[in-house]
């Protein structure tokens, strides 16, 4: 009985070792691909922003070169929770907060512009006074989702003992 125990053990400890490796094989390959993806996002976003500078662009170009911009801050966001997750073994909530809360300005950054394009219009009609009245209702429930998650952010920045951001803590257990 004793040797189909410890039989039952090392087979735990060999499935444990080949998933937890083939685990942060993938975490590297998606971290490397996502680097790629925001060098790209960057360079993308440098040439849009040497373009609206140029030909100094107008409100369109400038909230292009915004939504680049915060996507590519999106993309670095969630890069880190990828590293932050394959140095602790754990997957910390606050990133994806922090990314949702980037996704939430920046379409709140596209309906106001869209708005204040409908707004500006000389032809008002119906359809676009229902437009303009769903915009409105989508900028207030994200309002609200930004506001939830903030507090959500504040909440867990106080609950943590040591007020650090997401993944320090583990960076100091797990050593150099």
């Amino acid at each position: 009985m004793s040797s189909v125990t410890e039989g039952q053990g090392r087979l735990t400890r060999a499935a444990s070792f080949i998933f937890l490796h083939t685990e942060h094989a993938i975490y590297a390959a998606l971290g490397a691909l996502l680097a790629l993806t925001a060098l790209v996002a960057l360079i993308d976003a440098a040439g849009l922003t040497w373009e609206a500078f140029r030909t100094l662009g107008g409100t369109d170009q400038i909230l292009e070169v915004v939504d680049r911009l915060l996507f590519l801050l999106m993309l670095i966001e969630i890069l880190h929770t990828v590293r932050v997750s394959m140095r602790s073994g754990r997957l910390t909530c606050e990133p994806f907060l922090i990314v949702g809360l980037i996704a939430s300005i920046r379409r709140v950054l596209v309906i106001t512009l869209q708005s204040s394009e409908i707004t500006h219009a000389k032809d008002w009609s119906p359809e676009k006074q229902a437009l303009f009245q769903a915009s409105m209702i989508e900028l207030a429930v994200l309002a609200g989702l930004i506001l939830t998650m903030v507090f959500a952010i504040f909440v867990l920045h106080r609950a943590r003992d040591d007020g650090k951001p997401a993944g320090e803590e583990a960076q100091e257990q797990a050593g150099p």
